[in-house]
């Protein structure tokens, strides 16, 4: 019996925890997708009417009793932590406020790198009265925008951001609609997997990771820093030696990756890596204990079940 979630976990496999016990009569007093004292104590609730150890926190036996349905995957416990430290839900939408142009999903797709292009066109084409519904008589404009030269996007990105980084209206609303769709959710979770997961699961398996924390901070570096670079990875293979200890090569790596970031952000980055290597820490103001997140260096992930071999010098 482990630790699935507990408080502090942040996101929607939380807000479905909510809404499941609120149905069973076991009040949140709301779902807004944090693990508070309140859902502590519907947990406790429903815990000892089923006659179980009453804790406050889902184990594997209260998640099944209470979801009827599979544990998340190792896989979507990062992507829920990721998704706190990016601060992006389905349907947020941001400006041009860092150079790529438009910001919007559960992981912070953006226009410059045409994954808001990709989900919008591929959503447009599986269900367009999706896209009609969320963005209405401005439709046309968006897939327009979708299909412009970059200098074009620039231009339009330009005009609608706000002088705090956020998205103008209407267009901030509209987004946010179409995010709540769940075949926009989904069209979202499938580039999730392709993009950034599917990638992250073949670096942890060629650093030698087996752990949930060691799939979990790969996970975080493929989405905030797009895979470990060329010089990064020189300093991992420097520093490590064989059968060194996973929760050593996890900081060296969380250290080298940091190191090799925009000087503006690298402390930040530092904090983040190292709180997924080591599974506590401080990230952006706020405390992390990734135990109540789902993900432990005492279990195996099963995406990383192939055997593989550790980088060494």
């Amino acid at each position: 019996m482990r630790t699935l979630f507990g408080i502090g976990a942040i996101g929607e496999t939380i807000k479905g925890i909510q809404q499941t016990l609120t149905q069973a009569g076991f009040d949140t007093k709301g779902a807004d997708g944090f693990y508070g004292q309140n859902t502590a104590t519907a947990v406790m609730a429903f815990q000892s009417a089923r006659s179980l150890a009453v804790t406050g926190t889902l184990e594997d036996g209260s998640w099944q009793l209470l979801m009827q349905r599979p544990v998340p995957t190792v896989g979507d416990r990062c992507l829920q932590l990721t998704a706190n430290f990016e601060g992006h839900g389905f349907g947020l939408a941001m400006g041009n406020f860092d150079g790529a142009l438009l910001t919007w999903g559960i992981i912070g797709f953006t226009m410059a790198s045409g994954e808001v292009q990709s989900i919008v066109l591929a959503v447009n084409q599986s269900s367009p009265g999706s896209v009609q519904e969320a963005f209405g008589s401005s439709m046309p404009e968006l897939l327009k925008l979708m299909e412009a030269s970059k200098a074009d996007q620039q231009t339009w990105a330009d005009e609608h951001t706000l002088p705090n980084g956020g998205l103008a209206q209407p267009w901030r609303t509209m987004f946010a609609t179409f995010g709540s769709f769940p075949e926009v959710q989904q069209e979202q979770l499938k580039h999730v997997r392709d993009d950034y997961l599917n990638p992250a699961i073949q670096t942890a398996k060629k650093l030698g990771f087996t752990t949930e924390l060691g799939l979990a901070l790969c996970f975080d570096i493929h989405v905030q820093n797009g895979g470990i670079k060329r010089a990064a990875m020189a300093r991992i293979q420097q520093q490590s030696q064989p059968n060194i200890a996973e929760a050593d090569l996890r900081q060296i790596v969380a250290n080298a990756v940091a190191d090799v970031a925009r000087l503006k952000f690298r402390e930040d980055v530092r904090r983040r890596k190292l709180t997924v290597a080591t599974g506590q820490g401080s990230v952006h103001g706020h405390n992390f204990d990734l135990e109540n997140w789902g993900l432990s260096d005492q279990f195996d992930a099963e995406e990383l079940s192939q055997a593989s071999l550790r980088v060494s010098a």
